[in-house]
């Protein structure tokens, strides 16, 4: 399981521990990563997800997932993601 956000693409940063004595060694900045549950409207389920609290945030402020993967780039969204997506756009044609 990758420490990458599945709706931003969000993922661990790196750089430097300094110390009182000002010694520099190298570290990792690990994303905020949660497991949450997220409801789809048009498809009427809910999906899992492993996202960041600002993800969240966006979620919420756009007005629920399927608005947010409505706008969301290909790119930044997993594969799961993509495939919800996918999966909404189909539904909302088809109504």
């Amino acid at each position: 399981m990758s420490r990458r956000c599945e709706l931003t693409g969000k993922g661990p940063m790196s750089g430097n521990n300094i110390s009182h004595a000002n010694n520099k060694t190298r570290r990792r900045f690990l994303p905020n990563l949660q497991d949450v549950t997220l409801q789809s409207d048009v498809l009427g389920r809910s999906f899992k997800f492993r996202i960041t609290p600002a993800a969240l945030r966006s979620v919420d402020h756009r007005g629920g997932l399927d608005a947010y993967l409505a706008k969301a780039r290909d790119e930044e969204l997993s594969d799961a993601a993509l495939k919800v997506k996918k999966d909404i756009a189909k539904a909302q044609a088809a109504a």
